[in-house]
């Protein structure tokens, strides 16, 4: 069940130069990070299974810390080490997620690229051993309410010289981050029924405190403040707990941009990685220039994620900055007007042309989970395709 999906033929997703003439990618490009967030699931019944404590002992043999556990023992995750073209991170993305695979097989699993589990587990899911883990859901089990909880996500990090920086680019940021949600949309099914909605995780990630846009943060200090406030108001039990969309890491010297579902196909999450880098390297030029924060409606950047998760690739989306409803290829094709030149710069251009031509052809991760259930309406060649889909890097 695995798609193979073909290159383009014809015109480009938007007319360019001839793709031999963009330069080498340069030194000194800014670096780029991801981290992927898998379920595990039972060979035999593909329901979600707690075995991500023999699998991560047995991953990180070879992978040492890039292995990392997840909030529920059906989860397990992968982080790359930072690089500078897409070549490598693509490269890193496949070894781990081969090893992590395997690791994963020798417990009897399946590795699953989805932002929520397709079908229910045969019992239910257990926290992780883990001391943080437990007290945030002793903590906010309110949050979780009748839902399991269990969501992966697929982060990714751009280096930055400084938390100002980092704080800087978040606020520029913001109203691009719901097309990047349009394109990662990949978790249609919860419970074993079709939501709806594109990214389902996007809504349940919500029911945790802090989850969505950043607020607009002038310095610092202001930053300061603001984690305060919330640890203060919301109970957070550390810095870790604010899950904004595009926040400064507390560990590594990043912006972390947090909007994505986990990507079965790896081509995806190349793309996303590639165009939040392009951007960043994009606004940090106007942020240079002096250029101000563009300003809207907190409404409409809500407006604008909700649509996101409603249609993923297959609808429409809300522009915030115009308040007008749009095409999500449209939506699209801006945000690579947007960030071409620095694309070009890095030697990605073609790649991030190919690939959204790709999803505006063949649909997003949301819609391929919808075709592979629509064959012969069984939630297991679902799961089938995004565990094939996820190895087939």
């Amino acid at each position: 069940m695995t798609l193979i999906l073909p290159t383009p033929a014809g015109r480009d997703f938007l007319d360019r130069p001839d793709p031999q003439a963009e330069p080498a990618p340069p030194s000194g490009l800014v670096t780029m990070g991801v981290e992927e967030e898998f379920l595990l699931v039972d060979r035999h019944t593909r329901a979600p299974s707690g075995s991500a404590p023999h699998v991560l002992e047995a991953a990180a043999t070879v992978l040492g810390s890039q292995a990392q556990g997840e909030f529920y023992t059906a989860q397990v995750e992968v982080c790359t080490q930072p690089v500078s073209t897409a070549a490598a991170l693509r490269a890193e993305l496949v070894r781990l997620r081969r090893v992590m695979g395997d690791a994963a097989a020798g417990e009897g699993c399946l590795l699953v690229a989805s932002g929520t589990p397709v079908t229910d587990p045969a019992e239910p899911l257990t926290v992780s051993d883990d001391e943080r883990y437990q007290r945030m859901a002793h903590g906010f089990a309110a949050a979780l309410g009748q839902y399991d909880g269990i969501v992966c996500g697929c982060h990714i990090h751009v280096g930055v010289t400084s938390r100002a920086q980092a704080l800087a680019l978040a606020n520029h940021m913001r109203p691009w981050l719901p097309t990047l949600q349009h394109l990662a949309a990949n978790s249609p099914f919860v419970h074993g029924r079709d939501t709806g909605y594109a990214s389902r995780r996007a809504v349940e990630h919500t029911r945790w405190p802090t989850v969505g846009p950043a607020p607009m943060l002038p310095d610092e200090a202001a930053y300061e403040e603001a984690v305060t406030s919330l640890m203060a108001e919301r109970g957070l039990l550390d810095r870790r707990m604010i899950y904004w969309y595009a926040r400064p890491s507390e560990h590594v010297p990043t912006l972390e941009i947090r909007v994505a579902d986990v990507n079965a196909d790896v081509d995806t999450v190349v793309l996303l990685a590639a165009l939040v880098r392009a951007l960043a390297t994009t606004l940090l030029t106007d942020i240079s220039q002096g250029r101000p924060v563009p300003m809207f409606p907190e409404t409409a950047l809500y407006e604008a994620h909700r649509m996101a998760a409603r249609h993923g690739m297959e609808g429409v989306g809300l522009d915030p900055a115009t308040g007008c409803t749009l095409p999500a290829h449209i939506l699209a094709e801006r945000l690579l007007a947007k960030t071409a030149p620095a694309l070009a710069v890095a030697g990605d251009l073609s790649l991030v042309e190919q690939h959204l031509w790709q999803l505006r052809t063949y649909g997003g991760g949301a819609a391929r989970q919808r075709a592979a259930y629509g064959h012969h309406g069984r939630l297991r060649d679902v799961v089938d395709y995004l565990a094939e889909t996820t190895a087939a890097a």
